[in-house]
C-alpha cells in the first residue's frame, strides 16, 4: 500500500479521551481488581499500586464508572460516608458492598492521573437521585450532599465533568428499560436538574445507532447534551472459551466498527448538532462479557443457584482467548476513531481491568495482555492532528462474513501529525503475508524514523502468569526510509522525525 499525506490537509483534532477505559462492579474488575486492600501490592488505601502504575504507563485520559448495567440499580448514595449500606444488585444478582463509592473511585482516578466519568443510575433511580450525585461531587459547600461530602473527608469538590445519563435503557436486558417516546422526556429533566447544580458539566445520554432512537432523544433532550453514549461488543460468546477465528475477527476491523460511528454522525449532521455533540463510544471491545443465565431464572421454572451464573463469570479470566487477534481488532478500532475524530471524541475499551479487560490480576502480580500494548503505542507515539491520506495499490483480504463476502485493505493505516514529526499507525491485517507500506510526505522533509511494532509468533500467541508471547519491539532510530515492512497480523506505529 502507498499512502500520501500533506499537513495542510486534516481530518481534525484527536481527542486523547478516545484512549480511555471503563470499570463495572462485575466479578473482579474492581474487588480483587483495581481495589484489593489484603494485596501485597495493596497501597495504603487499598488500591493495587501495579494497576495503577501500568494504567498510569498508557496514560489512561477517562474512566467511566460504576457501570454499564450495574449503574441501572446501583443507589450512589448507600457507597459513601463511615456507614455503607451492602445492598443486592439486581443486574447481576450479588451483594454489593459498596465498599468501593464515589470517593474511592474518584481517589483511583486522581492516582491515574486521568478524567472519572460517571454514569448515573437511570434505570431504577430518578432525576433527583442524578442531580445530588452533582451535589456531592462537584458543589463547594451548598446543600446537603455537599456537606456530606466535606464529613467524609473531601473538603474540596471532586469536579467531575463528564456524566452519563443512563446504560443501554433501550435494551430489553436493561432494568429499567424504556422505549423511545420515554427516553427523550425523561434525560431532559434529568439534564435539566444536573446542569442547575453545575451548568459546567458535560452531559451524555445511552443513544443507538437507530436513528428513530436518537432523533427522538435529541428532539428532547439534545440542547442539554454534549455527547451521545453508543456502544459496541461484535464476537458472538460461544461457551466463554471458544474464540472467535482471526479470518473473521480480520474482517469485523471493517465496516462493523464505522458503520454505527456513520449512523449517528448521519442523525447528528441531519439535525445540524455535529459541531455541538460528539460521539462517545464509552463502551467497546471485540468480545462480549460472558455471563450466562442471568435472565435465565425468569422463563425457567428451576432454580438458578450461584454456581449456575457466577462461576461461568470465572471463564472470562482465561488469558489464552485474548490474542494477536484482540490486539489488530482494537488497533483497527482506534484507528477507526482516529479517522473520525471531528466526531468521536471518547472511547472508553470494556473493561480496563479483569473480565476482557487489557490487565489481569492475580496474587503474585499482573498479565499485560496483548490489547494492553496497543494503548501503549497508541496514548504514548500518535500525534494530536490526524491528517487525510490517500492510498492506492494497495493489496486484499477477503472473506465471508455474516453471509457476504467482504473484501478489505490488507493494511489499516492511520497519519498523524504534531510535535515536529509524524506518527503512523499501521496494522496488517493479513494473517500470513508482510506487506509493503510505502508512506510520502509531501512538502514535510523528514530525517529519521522507528517502528513499534506489536506481534507475536502467530494469531494464537498470548500472554499469561508463565508466559509473555505477545509485546512490542522497537528499531534504533534511523534514516528515513519510505517502505516499510509490515509482519503478518502486527499493530505498528511508526514515528518520523
Amino acid at each position: 500500500m502507498k499512502v500520501t499525506s500533506n499537513v495542510k490537509s486534516i481530518v481534525g483534532k484527536a481527542d486523547k479521551k478516545i484512549y480511555g477505559h471503563f470499570l463495572e462492579h462485575f466479578h473482579t474488575q474492581i474487588y480483587g481488581g483495581v481495589f484489593d486492600p489484603d494485596s501485597k501490592f495493596a497501597d495504603g488505601d487499598g488500591f493495587r499500586s501495579d494497576v495503577i502504575e501500568a494504567l498510569k504507563a498508557i496514560k489512561v485520559p477517562v474512566i467511566r464508572w460504576p457501570g454499564g448495567c450495574f449503574a441501572s440499580a446501583y443507589h450512589w448514595k448507600y457507597g459513601v460516608g463511615r456507614d455503607r449500606v451492602p445492598e443486592y444488585n439486581k443486574a447481576w444478582r450479588v451483594e454489593e458492598p459498596n465498599t468501593f463509592g464515589t470517593d474511592e473511585f474518584v481517589k483511583l482516578c486522581r492516582k491515574i492521573g486521568c478524567e472519572p466519568y460517571i454514569c448515573t443510575n437511570a434505570g431504577t433511580g430518578t432525576p433527583e437521585e442524578m442531580s445530588d450525585w452533582v451535589e456531592y461531587c462537584n458543589l463547594k459547600a451548598e446543600g446537603p450532599w455537599a456537606k456530606n461530602r466535606i464529613a467524609n473527608g473531601s473538603k474540596d469538590p471532586f469536579n467531575v465533568k463528564y456524566w452519563s445519563i443512563g446504560n443501554e435503557n433501550y435494551g430489553p436486558w436493561e432494568i429499567g428499560a424504556w422505549n423511545s417516546d420515554q427516553w427523550g422526556p425523561l434525560v431532559r429533566e434529568a439534564a435539566k436538574m444536573m446542569l442547575k447544580v453545575d451548568s459546567t458539566v458535560e452531559l451524555s445520554a445511552a443513544a443507538l445507532s437507530d436513528p428513530s432512537w436518537n432523533y427522538r432523544l435529541l428532539r428532547d433532550a439534545g440542547q442539554y447534551l454534549k455527547w451521545i453514549s453508543i456502544h459496541g461488543y461484535w464476537a458472538e460468546n460461544f461457551d466463554g472459551v471458544k474464540t472467535l477465528g482471526y479470518d473473521k475477527v480480520a474482517l469485523l476491523t471493517g465496516s462493523c466498527i464505522s458503520d454505527p460511528i456513520d449512523k449517528a454522525r448521519a442523525i447528528l449532521t441531519t439535525l445540524g448538532l455535529e459541531k455541538r455533540i460528539k460521539i462517545a463510544f464509552d463502551e467497546w471491545n471485540l468480545r462480549f462479557w460472558y455471563h450466562p443465565l442471568i435472565l435465565d431464572a425468569i422463563k425457567t421454572e428451576k432454580p438458578l443457584t450461584e454456581d449456575d451464573y457466577l462461576a461461568p463469570r470465572k471463564l472470562n479470566d482465561r488469558n489464552q482467548i485474548y490474542t494477536m487477534s484482540d490486539a489488530v481488532f482494537a488497533a483497527c478500532f482506534l484507528n477507526t476513531c482516529l479517522k473520525n475524530c471531528d466526531v468521536v471524541g471518547m472511547a472508553c475499551f470494556s473493561p480496563a481491568v479483569n473480565t476482557r479487560g487489557a490487565i489481569f490480576t492475580y496474587g503474585d502480580g499482573i498479565v499485560l495482555r496483548p490489547t494492553y500494548y496497543v494503548f501503549r503505542l497508541f496514548s504514548n507515539y500518535m500525534k494530536g492532528t490526524v491528517l487525510n491520506s490517500w492510498k492506492w495499490e494497495s493489496d486484499t483480504i477477503e472473506g465471508e462474513l455474516h453471509g457476504r463476502q467482504v473484501s478489505l485493505d490488507a493494511v489499516d493505516a492511520v497519519v498523524t501529525y504534531g510535535d515536529g514529526g509524524f506518527a503512523v499507525s499501521a496494522v496488517n491485517r493479513d494473517e500470513n503475508r508482510c506487506h509493503i507500506l510505502e508512506l510520502d510526505m509531501t512538502d514535510t522533509p523528514v530525517k529519521e524514523m522507528r517502528v513499534h511494532t506489536l506481534n507475536g509468533k502467530d494469531v494464537c500467541s498470548y500472554n499469561d502468569v508463565d508466559r509473555t508471547e505477545v509485546c512490542v519491539k522497537t528499531t534504533e532510530w534511523k534514516h528515513f526510509e519510505p517502505a516499510v515492512r509490515l509482519e503478518p497480523h502486527s499493530v505498528n506505529v511508526i514515528e518520523i522525525r
